[in-house]
């Protein structure tokens, strides 16, 4: 039997960086990824190849630059799917490859094979080759992330009726595609494709889209999905999906719409991957969703079992799980650590894509909180102009009695770089007076956070 200090169960954003801070602290620290290869969800099927491939398209599509050349400009006139994968593997090759040398550059231990608890400080690991392992630990991580939950009715084929893993693997570009499930990861995948003049149809049962994120951002987005095509359904519920004899996906919906398309992407919700770990053997239970709680040290119910990232639910973001592995392992080994929890931001990466950080409008109206806001458009730079943007806005929330900074929030290319400067501010307990007073560069896009505290300047002061 192996014995560990420390146990990381899966090798996404939060195991990778749990296992590197225990092992900066010197411990005896091993991964067990039951995939081949390294990186989890995050680098193979979620994050970086979602991104990757809405880069491949800004690109080959010339969508970037149609502000400029005109809506009719394309790079390229027939798109194929070769095309968008041939980035895609490159992206993904390099990115295992430094996962992969940092991970053994820190000294840890790498197991490949399924792990499952037989009791509360031993694992038996199944090596593909069939043999198996047992590891003992003093210290556990859980970090085995989320799935597509697929649920009965919908006949996934993984060709033409897939879910947000599998539509990675489809074989061709669609003429028209269905989206059911408008959260983060239906929107950024139903914008990117209308992008390539794919007909897109996208559902949800719920009336808005994002609740979390500030609405008129959020309608501006729509606003610009719709001008180019995209149809959205709200407040429809699918009654069932099925494939006619020519190969045609229809969706059927409560209120008795049916949609046909060449493809449908069901991306309505995920569940962790808990499901073979024998949870129960260890102590563990889970929720509807097969997620474990935790406390505010990221320990379970089991107190020496620790678990961090998208198996522990909301935000599910791939910077916060990384924090959150980092922050267990340092408790685990007994280790104090700091992180600005009160602010982090969200990046949604559609097209055009969005960020926001702090509190939104709704929240401090609720919250009984006097505010203002400061607006600038992106096309309205100088650096704007040269880009060619067409759309895009940056929006400040202001203390009306001490004038410090509440909000940031951002639709554009380059929101999700832009929030940096305001989540600095933000953190900081800055003022509206650091962006009237700091000289930026000229001419780019940060400009645009004067420009908006400007124009809050004059709301200010006009009351």
């Amino acid at each position: 039997m192996h014995r560990y200090d420390f146990l990381v169960i899966g090798s996404g954003p939060a195991g990778q960086r749990a296992a590197i801070q225990a092992a900066k602290l010197e411990k005896d620290v091993a991964i067990v990824e039951r995939q081949p290869l390294i990186g989890g969800v995050s680098l193979h099927t979620g994050t970086i190849p979602s991104k990757t491939l809405r880069e491949a398209v800004l690109y080959l599509t010339g969508w970037d630059q149609r502000g400029l050349y005109g809506p009719s400009y394309r790079l390229k006139e027939k798109l194929l799917i070769e095309d968008l994968m041939q980035r895609m593997d490159i992206t993904l090759r390099h990115e295992t490859e430094v996962v992969e040398h940092q991970l053994r550059r820190n000294g840890v231990t790498l197991v490949n094979g399924n792990a499952s608890f037989t009791d509360s400080h031993t694992l038996h690991v199944e090596k593909p080759d069939g043999s198996y392992e047992e590891l003992h630990a003093e210290k556990f991580l859980i970090a085995v992330g989320s799935r597509p939950d697929r649920p009965e009715g919908i006949p996934f084929d993984n060709e033409s009726i897939v879910d947000s893993d599998g539509i990675l693997g489809i074989k061709r570009l669609p003429h028209s595609m269905g989206v059911v499930g408008a959260g983060v990861i239906g929107l950024e995948y139903a914008s990117i494709f209308s992008a390539m003049d794919i007909k897109v149809t996208l559902i949800d049962s719920r009336s808005t889209l994002l609740n979390f994120m500030d609405r008129e951002i959020v309608e501006e987005l729509v606003h610009q999905l719709r001008k180019r095509g995209l149809v959205l359904r709200l407040r429809e519920k699918v009654a069932r999906i099925f494939k006619d004899d020519s190969g045609h996906i229809h969706t059927e919906l409560e209120s008795g719409k049916r949609l046909t398309s060449e493809t449908v992407l069901f991306a309505a919700g995920r569940i962790g991957c808990t499901y073979s770990l024998g949870l129960d053997k260890a102590g563990l239970t889970t929720d509807s969703r097969r997620r474990l709680s935790v406390n505010a040290n990221f320990q379970t119910e089991v107190p020496h079992i620790y678990a961090a990232g998208d198996v522990i639910g909301f935000p599910s973001l791939a910077s916060t799980s990384m924090e959150q592995g980092r922050l267990a392992a340092c408790h685990a080994m007994g280790q104090t650590a700091s992180q600005q929890r009160e602010y982090f931001p969200f990046g949604i990466y559609s097209i055009p894509e969005m960020s926001m950080i702090g509190a939104t409008e709704q929240e401090l109206t609720e919250k009984r909180v006097a505010y203002e806001i400061g607006v600038a458009q992106l096309r309205e730079t100088a650096r704007g102009q040269i880009m060619g943007l067409q759309e895009g806005v940056l929006k400040l929330l202001v203390s009306l009695g001490d004038r410090r900074l509440l909000g940031v929030h951002i639709l554009g290319e380059g929101a999700t770089e832009l929030i940096h400067i305001g989540q600095a501010v933000l953190s900081m307990g800055g003022t509206l007076d650091y962006f009237l007073e700091t000289v930026f560069n000229y001419p780019t896009l940060a400009e645009a956070y004067k420009v908006a505290a400007l124009d809050a300047w004059n709301r200010l002061n006009a009351s």
